[in-house]
């Protein structure tokens, strides 16, 4: 399982002592859940965003973003955001903070 580990441990800095958190090895990456839904993972050294069917158009009309698709078929409510697109710690704060938001809307798994 190949990820960054240096994007993962951004991401724990900005989800650290949220106690409803927890990291799990997904989709040969890590994901990040918030109680038991995923919230956000690392792939290589790309953020997975999990968003909402609703919300995806506006995600995928941000810069350095694509559809997440492990199979050849889009997850709808998921998108793909490449290093430049979290290059800057605010940028990266923004979408951790939409994929705990869309998260914690779901029921606890």
């Amino acid at each position: 399982m190949v990820y960054d580990e240096g994007l993962a441990e951004r991401i724990r800095e900005r989800l650290g002592a949220d106690p409803a958190v927890t990291e799990k090895k997904m989709f040969g990456g890590l994901a990040f859940l918030h109680e038991g839904n995923m919230a956000v993972g690392v792939v290589g050294d790309e953020l997975i965003v999990r968003v909402g069917s609703d919300a995806t158009a506006t995600a995928l009309a941000r810069p350095d973003t694509r559809a997440f698709d492990l199979t050849g078929r889009p997850m709808r409510g998921w998108v793909v955001v490449g290093t430049s697109g979290i290059a800057e710690d605010a940028a990266l704060d923004t979408w951790i903070e939409a994929g705990r938001t869309y998260a914690a809307s779901l029921p606890p798994k």
